[in-house]
């Protein structure tokens, strides 16, 4: 304790202090009492001599009132009742400076973020609309890259060892399955790369087999089976618009959630989920997909009207929405912020793919149903 939680008198002086014994001092007694009662001033200690009646064993084992705790710990002396302190502390009439408010950050290393973002846009440009199979060829890349991505987290966090080699090769055989044999060769190499991940996890001890291939199945249809849609997308004979249209809709849903919410945000919206989401920031993601859904579907796609790009841009805002969501859910329960760090400023390539994965069926089925396949 401190000296102020004792009363402490005035220092040189071991004493009772002027309102009574505390509490877990000498036992109280009528030697003691009548010593209190009679006591009007503080007594000045002297060498040698046993303290208010007490003998050694007191100084043994009872803690007295009053006074410091040590012999060279300066007392400070408190005033007696109605008495006006000789010293007071001056006090300051200049007001303090007020704190310099904190500047809203983004949280990200902006510039590399666009750069990084700009050299992914160029890549896709050019090898959507030079050659389809190039663009194939990068899907099933980054379907790859993502699938490491997600398999070396979940065994670094939580242990679940997912066989990498059959997912690998089964999520792109699923996205060249997709592109030639559309939603039948997507479901059918879907199928032989679960049963591979079941035959393949078979090599390994028994333990936590169940673990293990349940987070491969997993793994399997939220990676590459997902992303056989943009594929499919791809087969159409104005295959390259749509899946631009595709990506520049997520990708303005995401721009304009992130614009909104970072400047008007202060509802939010999923809290113990992704507390950075806030409800203006959906507003926004809604927004501004309805915008770039209709200039789009007005411009980009044969056949298209601008009601159709209204309805495919709220459809956007909300699957994208979704997305991002979900994988928030799965990087809080592993503990983590990003899934990787291949991408400066994005995170892994899995944190790009969070919002497009999920909305590449929802794309590849409205523009089936307005346009044809």
């Amino acid at each position: 304790m401190n000296d102020s939680s004792w009363g402490a008198p005035q220092a040189g002086y071991w004493g009772p202090p002027d309102q009574g014994p505390a509490q877990g001092a000498v036992p109280a007694g009528p030697p003691y009492e009548a010593h209190y009662a009679q006591q009007t001033r503080p007594v000045p200690v002297v060498s040698g001599a046993p303290e208010h009646g007490g003998g050694q064993e007191a100084d043994q084992g009872v803690a007295r009132p009053g006074g410091p705790l040590f012999r060279d710990e300066p007392a400070r002396a408190r005033p007696r009742p109605g008495e006006i302190p000789q010293n007071p502390e001056p006090m300051s009439d200049t007001p303090q400076p007020a704190p310099p408010p904190q500047k809203k950050t983004a949280g990200r290393n902006l510039g590399a973020a666009i750069g990084v973002g700009l050299g992914l846009g160029a890549l896709v440009a050019v090898s959507l609309f030079v050659v389809k199979a190039v663009f194939v060829g990068v899907v099933a890349v980054a379907i790859v890259v993502g699938l490491r991505e997600l398999t070396k987290r979940l065994e670094e966090r939580k242990g679940i060892k997912a066989p990498l080699v059959p997912l690998a090769v089964g999520g792109a055989a699923m996205i060249v399955a997709g592109y030639v044999r559309g939603a039948e060769g997507a479901w059918t190499a879907m199928a032989f790369t679960a049963l591979a991940v079941l035959v393949w996890r078979m090599a390994q001890p028994p333990e936590n087999y169940l673990r293990d291939v349940t987070a491969g199945v997993f793994a399997a249809f939220y990676v590459p089976f997902l992303a056989t849609f943009v594929s499919m997308m791809l087969a159409a004979d104005d295959g390259p618009w749509r899946v631009l249209t595709f990506i520049v809709i997520t990708v303005v849903a995401d721009t304009g959630a992130y614009a909104v919410g970072w400047r008007f945000g202060t509802h939010k919206l999923a809290p113990r989920i992704s507390p950075g989401k806030t409800r203006e920031g959906l507003l926004g993601a809604v927004a501004f997909a309805m915008v770039a859904g209709t200039l789009c579907m007005q411009f980009l796609i044969d056949d298209g009207t601008w009601w159709q790009g209204l309805l495919l841009g709220l459809a956007v805002s909300v699957s994208a929405t979704l997305g991002d969501l979900g994988e928030s859910m799965i990087k809080r329960d592993l503990g983590i912020k990003d899934m990787g760090t291949l991408l400066p400023g994005h995170g892994g390539i899995m944190d790009r793919l969070d919002s497009l994965l999920p909305t590449a069926p929802v794309v590849w089925l409205l523009l089936v149903v307005f346009v044809g396949s």
